[in-house]
């Protein structure tokens, strides 16, 4: 019971940065889904939101915390490729919006998955 709150721990963590980045840098109202509460997020994206955090945490590790002089924008970009091969893990065909690369984002997004890179890797 132990791993499933750990599991369960590390991607809330990463969903509450989401929202966090979402409600401070989305433009306008968001998308309901955009901040759904951790306990209504569907089992695919709990188990992505964990296994993204889970791939930053093992980054930050494996640099020995040099990731810390990374650029915002190659924080996020990891982030986002991480989240890109989530994605294609649950979806079989997603719509391109979903696995669009680093260049073609929002900016509310980019700077999203800059706060949640920087989010980990201040917990770590």
């Amino acid at each position: 019971m132990e791993d499933e709150r750990m599991h369960n721990d590390r991607g809330r963590v990463f969903r509450e940065a989401w929202i966090a980045g979402v409600t401070k840098h989305y433009p306008g109202e968001p998308k309901p889904g955009y901040i759904t509460p951790w306990d209504q997020t569907p089992d695919w994206e709990r188990d992505a939101a964990t296994a993204v955090y889970d791939q930053v945490l093992a980054f930050i590790k494996a640099t020995d915390g040099a990731t810390i002089k990374l650029t915002p924008d190659q924080k996020g970009r990891f982030v986002a490729l991480c989240w890109i091969g989530q994605i294609f893990k649950h979806f079989p065909e997603p719509k391109p919006s979903y696995v669009a690369d680093w260049n073609d984002l929002p900016d509310w997004q980019k700077a999203t998955d800059i706060d949640i890179f920087e989010r980990i890797e201040h917990d770590a």
